[in-house]
């Protein structure tokens, strides 16, 4: 037996027809960069997160950096946010000369523990990015919250794994001042490359994204700001719309397959990431806990399910960064970066590659 860890293949065989169409027609017309599409997605996706403004940009690394650029984020600037994250997370802060602020995480969740930012805000906090880590946003109110008190300090929702999630009625990526996501082809909603997305609410924020992502161009050859190439190719735009029309079925079988897992694991007390099955997660990533993961994973692939480690080390302990931030101890980061492990997920997954998934796993504890 051979499990896909994320079946694109399947899912590239079923949107096959409108893929190759919404391709050829870029390939008729010849607008590679900012042809229609790009305008066509920016709508669509702004439409479907309920967000007044979203800025396609090439990647969910590009939608982070530029987002802190619109903000005017720079040297000695603080950003408070999670070590349990991608890499990416801290790497923007640390080019533009800002330091990462880390707090720890939720035992339960991974998510960034809300109680503790608070503590780690200083006169110099520029910004909060919460990770909406394996799917699931944090805890955003509460978020918001300590932000407005402290002098409306701005939120940005690091989304790459949760386009399609919800919180409290309203969608990712439109909770806060900024929501930023990543079509990388492992997402939830994913294009054939790099691509990315920016939301906000804010005119200001959004036409400073706009200028930033070409160059810091307000007009042609006119630079009123510094700026980057950030743009969104035109046909990993025509690649994201082939994908949205099937995209709120690709969600409810995440779910259906999220329920199934919790359901199979938790009868046999395996420990796991809690993620809520009510669209607040759209199970980006399954992740199990355990105390011995290379014992685990060894028996796994012995029987081709393959399997990843979301995230190994965190970032305060990296040595890129461990010299440019700063935070408390991060303990709770520390023991789930030792334990973690995802299994084989995606809307395509089998009910029996599935069931032959969970019963190794049991059969390792």
């Amino acid at each position: 037996m051979s499990i896909p860890f994320i079946d694109l293949k399947t899912q590239y065989q079923a949107l096959k027809p409108a893929i190759q169409e919404r391709i050829n027609r870029v390939l008729d017309h010849g607008q590679y960069i900012m042809g229609p599409e790009v305008a066509e997605l920016e709508q669509r996706l702004s439409a479907y997160t309920g967000a007044k403004h979203c800025i396609t940009v090439a990647s969910g690394t590009e939608a982070l950096l530029i987002s802190l650029m619109a903000l005017g984020v720079g040297q000695g600037d603080e950003i408070i946010t999670t070590p349990f994250t991608f890499v990416a997370t801290a790497e923007v802060i640390v080019l533009l000369g800002a330091v990462p602020v880390f707090v720890d995480v939720e035992a339960d969740t991974g998510n960034i523990d809300a109680k503790l930012i608070e503590a780690a805000i200083t006169p110099r906090t520029k910004a909060i990015m919460p990770v909406s880590l394996y799917g699931q946003p944090a805890d955003m109110d509460e978020i918001n919250a300590i932000a407005a008190r402290h002098g409306n300090i701005p939120v940005i929702e690091d989304a790459a794994q949760s386009f399609g999630a919800e919180y409290k009625g309203k969608k990712s990526c439109n909770l806060s001042t900024i929501g930023c996501t990543s079509f990388f082809p492992s997402k939830p909603l994913g294009c054939y490359g790099d691509g990315g997305a920016i939301f906000t609410n804010d005119d200001a924020i959004a036409l400073a994204c706009k200028e930033i992502r070409v160059h810091g161009q307000s007009k042609r050859y006119v630079h009123t700001r510094v700026g980057v190439g950030g743009r969104m190719d035109t046909i990993q735009c025509a690649v994201v719309l082939a994908k949205l029309d099937r995209f709120d079925w690709e969600i409810e079988q995440r779910l259906e397959i999220g329920r199934r897992y919790n359901a199979l694991l938790d009868e046999h007390g395996i420990s796991r990431i809690v993620q809520r099955d009510d669209r607040t997660s759209v199970f980006a990533q399954y992740t199990v806990l355990h105390d011995n993961r290379s014992q685990l994973q060894a028996a796994l692939a012995e029987k081709g399910i393959p399997t990843a480690v979301h995230y190994p080390i965190p970032l305060n302990e990296q040595s890129a960064y461990a010299g440019r931030c700063k935070g408390a101890a991060t303990p709770i980061s520390q023991q789930l970066a030792q334990r973690v492990v995802s299994l084989p997920m995606g809307a395509d997954l089998t009910a029996e590659h599935q069931r032959a998934t969970v019963d190794c796993v049991i059969a390792s504890r």
